[in-house]
């Protein structure tokens, strides 16, 4: 990393509002914090985002989740009641001064509390709101609850995921919910470009869950239009790219991805089958793809009795992409990842470290960073309300009355 670089970061100076709780609109203004974003998360004062007491919490009886120090970092807490007048009152003055509200609720209830976008840009045009909602804020089911299980069920990913002979598993984390924070992030960048570039005017970033897993169905859709095609459940293996699956070793199971052309030559001659990697027809992926059992075993008889670590030397010497399957404790000892300085640790609620994912992608010039972990409830409040011109009569008023 440049020693010249700047502690900012590349939005500094972008203000945004977070409304919302648990997983995909909170990581979506988690990312824009951790590249310098000012980001006001609003709690409900009677208990905050249910997410501070999801997984594994600290102390492990009554404490906070290890997941909220990540998914808040950066972030100020502020507790607003927003069944209140003057709680909604506050929301309304905040986005008054805000680049970007993020809202994750399900669609109307905003409208129902009088902080939809025509109210909260009446006054600021240039207020961009990005919406995350299971099904859009449009369509017959946009009334439906919708979390990021459901979206990878509608949106295709779980169709295609697991074995032909078995029920489609689940992948092991929240997938739908991240892939429609990252296009949130996505929709919020570009419209802010739009914004700076065009006369000022803000607009809403509307994010269905499905839509963005449907998004990540690559050749699915014209698959089906041309020649009804329904892609179906292939286990480890990856169809019509060939070869790229999982294969046992003596010791484990690696991946190995010799799909392009010139790689899978190489990796033929790797394994010692010197007549595959020299048969024209297999030269090219759509001449492999009938022959995909016949080359699979090939690797996997070459691959069953040496170790994980024999074979993937014999990989890497020939530049064949392969690896071994990480995990958590792989991670914290792996050279690359260490070299990369891509686990973090920091000190937490005075008397424990705790390790976290650095912040990703990386940038030579502005990059991001953890400024703090995740806040204890309304730990902000006072701060905010202050810059909005409360007096600490006005908050201690509010506070009695259980406003903030």
């Amino acid at each position: 990393m440049s020693e010249t670089t700047s502690s900012g970061g590349p939005l500094a100076g972008v203000k945004v509002l977070e409304l919302g709780t648990l997983i995909a609109g909170p990581f979506a203004a988690r990312l824009l914090g951790e590249f310098g974003a000012e980001v006001i998360k609003i709690e409900d004062p009677r208990g905050g985002d249910p997410l501070r007491k999801w997984r594994a919490l600290y102390p492990p009886v009554g404490g906070t989740s290890l997941w909220w120090a990540v998914q808040a970092r950066n972030k100020k807490s502020v507790t607003v009641n927003l069944k209140s007048a003057e709680g909604k009152e506050i929301v309304r003055r905040l986005a008054g001064q805000a680049d970007i509200v993020i809202e994750n609720f399900r669609p109307g209830l905003l409208e129902k509390l009088g902080l939809g976008y025509d109210v909260l840009s009446a006054n600021h045009p240039g207020l961009v709101m990005v919406r995350l909602s299971g099904y859009g804020q449009t369509g017959p089911y946009r009334d439906r609850p919708g979390f990021g299980a459901i979206a990878e069920s509608m949106g295709g990913l779980r169709h295609i995921t697991g074995y032909p002979d078995m029920p489609p598993p689940r992948i092991g984390i929240s997938i739908g919910d991240s892939i429609a924070a990252l296009h949130g992030v996505i929709g919020a960048l570009m419209a802010l470009h739009h914004r700076n570039v065009n006369g000022g005017a803000g607009q809403v970033v509307d994010v269905a869950l499905y839509e963005a897993v449907f998004n990540m169905m690559e050749s699915v859709v014209p698959e089906y239009g041309m020649y009804g095609m329904v892609r179906e459940r292939t286990g480890a293996a990856l169809p019509g790219i060939v070869p790229s699956n999982t294969y046992a070793c003596s010791d484990g199971s690696i991946v190995i991805g010799g799909n392009s052309d010139p790689i899978f030559k190489r990796l033929m001659q790797a394994i010692e089958r010197t007549d595959l990697a020299d048969d024209v027809t297999l030269a090219h992926n759509d001449g492999r793809v009938p022959r995909t059992q016949e080359i699979d075993e090939a690797i996997a008889a070459w691959l069953a009795p040496r170790t994980i670590d024999a074979a993937l030397a014999v990989l890497h010497a020939a530049e064949v992409p392969a690896g071994r399957i990480y995990s958590a404790a792989e991670m914290f000892s792996d050279p690359q990842y260490l070299a990369r300085q891509m686990i973090e640790r920091f000190g937490w609620q005075d008397d424990c470290e705790i390790a976290l994912p650095a912040v990703t992608p990386k940038f030579s010039q502005t990059p991001g960073a953890t400024r703090w972990l995740g806040p204890e409830l309304g730990e902000h409040t006072d701060q905010v309300l202050d810059s909005l011109g409360y007096t600490a009569e006005d908050i201690a008023r509010l506070r009695a009355q259980q406003v903030v």
